[in-house]
């Protein structure tokens, strides 16, 4: 699942997929979806802790044109 996130994360600009195609672009694919993996288990991880469903912050570009 991590892969495919990966994958296609340039294709989307909400924070969660901009941080992982700029670690994609500065330590490769393998290691990109490795970071991604871990970062959606945590992520899963606190959202079932909190019982809470996931909100995905909006970049500070997106803000900026809505205003």
């Amino acid at each position: 699942g991590a892969r495919t996130v990966v994958n296609h994360a340039h294709k989307k600009d909400d924070d969660l997929n901009l941080w992982v195609t700029a670690i994609k672009q500065r330590r490769g694919v393998n290691k990109a979806a490795v970071a991604m993996a871990h970062r959606l288990a945590r992520l899963m991880w606190i959202l079932l802790q909190k019982n809470e469903h996931y909100r995905p912050i909006r970049s500070c570009n997106q803000v900026q044109g809505n205003v």
